[in-house]
This record gives C-alpha cells, structure tokens and sequence, in this order.
C-alpha cells in the first residue's frame, strides 16, 4: 500500500504522515507527479489561504484530479477539504478542484473566526470513514471558513449553524474532513485507519 501524502508548500504534512504512522500505515510526502500517480490512496492535507493552496497545487492539479478520476481514494484535510469544492469565497471567487459541487463561505453573524477547538459531529450519512465512529463524537477544528450542509455532507458540526464537517463525492472515494483527524485523538487516528482500508 503506498499512500502519497501532497507537499504543495501548504500544510501539516508530518503531522498527518505521523498519524499514519501511529495506525500501522506507511506513506510518504512528496511533490513528485510520478509518486501521486503511482499512489494507491492520496491525501491532499492544507492549512492557511484557499487562493495560496489552489495556486500552489497547479503544477499537480491534474495528475491529482486524473487519479481521482481512476478511483484512486483521496482524503481532503481542513483546507484540503476545501479546496476539494467548485469555489471558495476566501480571497474573492476562487476555482477549486470541482470534485465535490459546493461553495466554501466565510462564517458570519458575528460569530468569532477562526473557529477553533474541540466541536462534536452530528452523522447524516453513513460512509466507511466512519467505521467504528459514534455518533456525537469530537474532534478537532481550527477554520474560518466552512461547506454549507448539502447532499455530500456525511456529518456535520454546529458554529452558529450547522456546516459540514465530513464531505464525500458522489462516487464515495473523495473525502474531506474540515477537522484534522491527526489531531483529534483516537477519534481522528480511527478514521485515518478507515480510511486505509478503503484502498483495494
């Protein structure tokens, strides 16, 4: 099994390559086209501004998106996750990969950005990320701006309103978390096991 982990300049890499680690799974951090391309499962991890990501990730933006097309496993992480959608609103209009359909918004009504800490999620549609996985469960969150809830959404959290925490495409093997499961204890290790063993 050989997971790629994306180094595009943007993200917590180690952090989710030692989670990884810790549940018996090697993978590697790479920025090499000819790794991502021979991967059996793809993490696409991130932190920081939307328009800085998808500039950043241009150069492998296609063999990415041509894997994923492959039925290829990938799991979007926080601003990961994000840019896995049509656009964000972060920075003016920006072009994501367009392999979930949806919007990334800035949280509003006064509420206090980044939302940040532990926040409990609320299941809406199974999925294999969460084997083992009950409901209410808690998990780590630092962002500030989110997905609204829509058909793709497998579980959300509540900031002001319900967003979606937990976001699969239609064809199953596109995942994103806004949460860093690397960080959200054996919760988050769990779903970073599941999502291992949805590489066939």
């Amino acid at each position: 099994m050989k997971i790629a982990i994306i180094d595009y300049g943007v993200g917590n890499m180690r952090s989710v390559e030692k989670g990884l680690e810790y549940v018996g799974v090697s993978s590697k951090v790479t920025s090499d086209p000819s790794e991502i391309d021979s991967a059996d499962a793809i993490v696409l991890p991130g932190v920081g501004a939307y328009e800085s990501g998808m500039r950043q990730i241009a150069p492998l933006k296609k063999v990415v998106i041509d894997r994923v097309n492959d039925g290829v496993p990938m799991l979007g992480i926080c601003l990961g996750m994000q840019m896995l959608y049509d656009e964000s609103e972060e920075g003016g209009i920006i072009k994501g990969l367009g392999l979930v359909s949806g919007r990334i918004t800035r949280f509003s009504n006064g509420l206090k950005v980044p939302h940040m800490g532990w926040n409990s999620l609320s299941i809406v549609n199974e999925h294999p990320i969460l084997k083992s996985i009950p409901d209410s469960s808690y998990v780590y969150f630092v962002h500030s701006y989110r997905a609204g809830v829509s058909d793709n959404t497998v579980a959300a959290s509540d900031y002001g309103g319900d967003f979606t925490a937990i976001v699969a495409s239609e064809k199953l093997n596109v995942i994103g978390t806004q949460f860093h499961p690397e960080k959200s204890g054996e919760v988050g290790l769990r779903m970073l096991k599941n999502f291992s063993e949805m590489i066939s």
